[in-house]
């Protein structure tokens, strides 16, 4: 056995495989049933060609075949790339043509998307639908294609070094994918609260002595926090719960339904309409004592919210990356408006300054939130970017996360903000989180991103695009409320008003459309 997750997995799988180990909707699969169901789509996909090291596309909403598709295509040592269901026909071509895949997984309601775009990659050449009968020719029913394959196992066998790849990004630019090996990312995405194993022997050790652990990330798999969550789930031996698409009263019915005990959001765009929703009462969140946020920071208005609905809840924020894994957590009482706070979980955290040294804490030297040890290895197909973001110093390799930071005299960490979003009006620099925090502070504000547009004077102004809870508040309004938080500098001049926020799946803002958006509205 490897530190490789199709190992660990099917190791769990030989030791539990009478628990549950997947709910979706009326699905509910042991660790026994998902293995041997992932077999046969590993043993369909190797027989239509598919070997070590080639990519499988997974464009499918949550569900067994998504889950299954990841472990199938691991278990040939192939590898998952994930694909957000929402892209359009030129989005698609992108990633098909980046990420090289040689087969694909489909949703069959995105099929007129998928066979306009299909024909122009060659290397395309095997398509698998999901949910229905497909149209494209030579596309094969996803039930024909787990129906008759082996359900055992006979796999070569795998390595550690196996390559794991997630797209990422998209906000402002293309995404991109992040190359990981499997140790690499299982160290760097491990459990906080559970020691690092030793041997591979010990993941299974700690999935048979887990307990009945229930846990639910609600977040699309094509994110990879939801995807890390799962594999997190899995090596503690818990019960996962997905729903096949994000609907907050859907996801309160199924944290009743099935105790579950422990849920991940991403950030506000997902927090806000679960608050909702639970506001309006009748739902019975006894089983729920951990409500976590990854991928992005609960505001504070909102954290305090959540806390007063689930009051017998912790209520946690996570620090991470897709390329640095999960490396800190909030510190209670900070928030965006505030100031962002994170105490590293681990040691090989740190803030490097433009000469890529280690800035003295205290010191008030902003510089690059950086990690060493566990991190990913690249970026596939771009290694300009790569050598961009993967430094080595003095014979140690970093990466740069882009969070603009200072080191306080206890060790933890305030983060500003994202340095490729910060807005630079007049010199003085403004990061958008700390904005969008105080905006959705305002009553009429359901949703908010910030961004800068050209200014003759000041060469960039801060806007604002403002998603109204309700009526539209008055500018004027608004430009008061940030002042009784915020320097004059930060206060946005330029507001937008839409009936409802661009943001991607996994609850991220589309910064390029808040920019349009707001030139339009000045």
């Amino acid at each position: 056995m490897e530190f490789n997750h199709a190992d660990l997995f099917e190791g769990v799988a030989d030791a539990i495989g009478d628990r549950t180990a997947l709910v979706c909707g009326d699905l509910r699969l042991t660790y026994a049933e998902l293995d041997e169901h992932a077999n046969r789509l590993a043993h369909h996909l190797a027989a239509a060609g598919v070997g070590p090291g080639q990519h499988v596309a997974v464009q499918l909403y949550n569900g067994v075949e998504y889950a299954a598709a990841l472990l199938a295509a691991l278990k040939i040592r192939a590898v998952p790339i994930n694909v957000n269901y929402r892209y359009v026909e030129g989005e698609l071509r992108y990633i098909y043509q980046d990420s090289d895949s040689v087969a694909l997984l489909y949703d069959v309601e995105f099929e007129e998307r998928v066979a306009a775009v299909v024909p122009e990659v060659p290397e395309l050449r095997h398509l698998i639908a999901v949910g229905g009968e497909p149209s494209i020719d030579g596309a094969v029913r996803y039930e024909d294609a787990v129906r008759d394959a082996d359900a055992g196992r006979a796999f070569p066998p795998r390595s550690g070094d196996d390559t794991y790849i997630v797209y990422t990004g998209g906000t402002t630019g293309m995404p991109k994918g992040v190359m990981w090996s499997a140790e690499q990312m299982l160290f760097a995405f491990w459990n906080p609260t559970i020691p690092r194993p030793d041997r591979p022997e010990d993941v299974v050790e700690q999935a048979r002595n887990g307990g009945p652990m229930v846990m639910m990330p609600i977040a699309p798999l094509m994110h990879g926090a939801a995807q890390m969550a799962t594999w997190i789930a899995w090596f503690m031996g818990a019960t996962l719960v997905y729903t096949r698409k994000f609907d907050a009263a859907d996801v309160w019915r199924t944290i009743e339904r099935e105790k579950v005990n422990s849920l991940t959001v991403t950030g506000d765009a997902m927090a806000i309409p679960m608050a909702d929703e639970l506001a309006r009462g009748g739902y019975d969140t006894s089983s729920l004592f951990a409500f976590v946020s990854t991928g992005a920071i609960l505001t504070g208005t909102v954290r305090e919210r959540i806390q007063g609905l689930l009051p017998n809840s912790m209520i946690l924020d996570r620090f991470g990356s897709t390329e640095s894994g999960s490396t800190a957590e909030a510190v209670s009482g900070s928030s965006p408006e505030k100031g962002l706070r994170f105490a590293p979980d681990v040691e090989d955290v740190t803030v490097l300054d433009d000469a890529l040294r280690p800035v003295k804490p205290g010191s008030g030297i902003v510089g690059q939130v950086a990690r060493s040890g566990f991190i990913a290895h690249g970026y596939y197909n771009d290694p300009e970017k790569t050598a961009r973001t993967f430094p080595v110093v003095d014979g140690r390799r970093w990466l740069l996360t882009g969070d603009l930071a200072t080191v306080e005299e206890d060790g933890s960490i305030a983060v500003f903000g994202r340095g490729s979003q910060a807005i630079n009006t007049g010199g003085e620099k403004v990061f958008p989180e700390e904005v969008e925090a105080v905006l959705k502070g305002h009553p009429g504000v359901y949703d908010a991103v910030v961004t800068g547009i050209p200014d003759e004077r000041w060469g960039s102004r801060v806007a604002a695009v403002i998603q109204p809870s309700g009526d539209a508040p008055a500018a004027g309004d608004l430009d008061a409320h940030c002042r009784r938080e915020l320097s004059g500098y930060k206060v946005p001049r330029t507001y937008a008003f839409v009936e409802e926020m661009k943001r991607s799946p996994a609850g991220k803002a589309d910064y390029r459309w808040a920019k349009q958006v707001a030139e339009e509205a000045r």
